[in-house]
């Protein structure tokens, strides 16, 4: 059960606790609370003058009887801070983390990040269903998505080709619709988790430049591909991969280049499995100057 399922399911039983708490329970207890104070003012009216301990009683009398049961505590109260963090969370803003090296340098494992949820279009909470256009994935975006063969998990990987795109990465050189994606050389990069240099280069598609890493020993075929839809509009090759990308389809890949399972080996992102766009860097417990916009 994935965490927007059990977020909308809460929602609806703190939303239906705290409507029958307004509607039903909390009247009543009202009611109960005005009848018990005037019976206990009945009380008072064979006394010639009222003591602060009886004032103290009468208060606390009226606080019992308006006390809510535990259980409408841990449920009402909670449903307006759970129907903001659901409405954020489903259509304006969502936090993600970052569980691999597969975007270096982009993004470091352990970055915690937010994803534009309308920038995409909107769509509606669990089901997943697309209510209201907007723009579509760029070349160059910064996309999350659920992977495709397996639903549940969250990826973040690159738009590298749109609908109707020719890619080709051959030879660990990238080229879209025949125009080759120009790579310019950058200091080598010292990745810290595999304690290795790997060649590092800037590049840039549409709009959006951004640097992406190459290791030198790792080969330009493309081992253990899987079987996927449109998989006929793929090519392999011991140079690499050529791919068609079908209408509603995204081809996407990871900036570290061959550190990244992306379309080369499982296939095309369908629109519907897109979940927003990656923008931000709001903290990571092992740099904590990472904070800021990203391409």
């Amino acid at each position: 059960m994935n965490f927007a399922l059990i977020l909308f399911i809460l929602v609806l039983v703190t939303g239906l606790a705290w409507l029958v708490e307004k509607i039903i329970l909390l009247p009543r207890r009202r009611q109960m609370a005005k009848q018990i104070l005037e019976e206990y003012d009945r009380q008072l009216e064979q006394f010639d003058s009222v003591t602060d301990s009886m004032t103290a009683t009468r208060a606390r009398l009226h606080r019992d009887a308006l006390q809510q049961p535990w259980w409408l505590e841990y449920s009402a109260n909670f449903f307006p801070v759970i129907l903001v963090v659901f409405l954020l969370r489903s259509f304006v803003v969502e936090p993600f983390k970052i569980p691999s090296s597969s975007m270096l340098p982009t993004l470091l494992a352990g970055d915690f990040i937010l994803v534009n949820k309308f920038n995409y279009g909107m769509r509606l909470p669990v089901l997943n269903k697309k209510i209201i256009e907007n723009r579509n994935p760029e070349r160059g975006d910064v996309v999350v998505f659920r992977y495709p063969k397996d639903e549940s998990i969250d990826y973040i990987k690159r738009v590298i080709g749109v609908p109707g795109d020719t890619v080709a990465y051959l030879d660990k050189n990238l080229t879209i619709n025949g125009q080759a994606v120009r790579q310019t050389p950058l200091p080598d990069y010292f990745d810290e988790e595999r304690i290795s240099y790997a060649k590092h280069y800037q590049q840039t598609i549409g709009n959006k430049t951004n640097a992406i890493l190459n290791s030198p020993g790792a080969p330009s075929f493309i081992i253990g591909a899987d079987d996927f839809p449109f998989r006929d509009q793929c090519t392999y090759s011991n140079d690499g991969v050529v791919c068609k990308v079908p209408p509603g389809h995204y081809f996407v890949m990871g900036d570290n280049r061959d550190n990244s399972a992306d379309s080369r080996f499982w296939g095309f992102v369908p629109d519907r499995n897109l979940v927003g766009r990656a923008f931000f860097i709001w903290l990571n417990f092992s740099h904590l100057k990472r904070i800021g916009y990203f391409n």
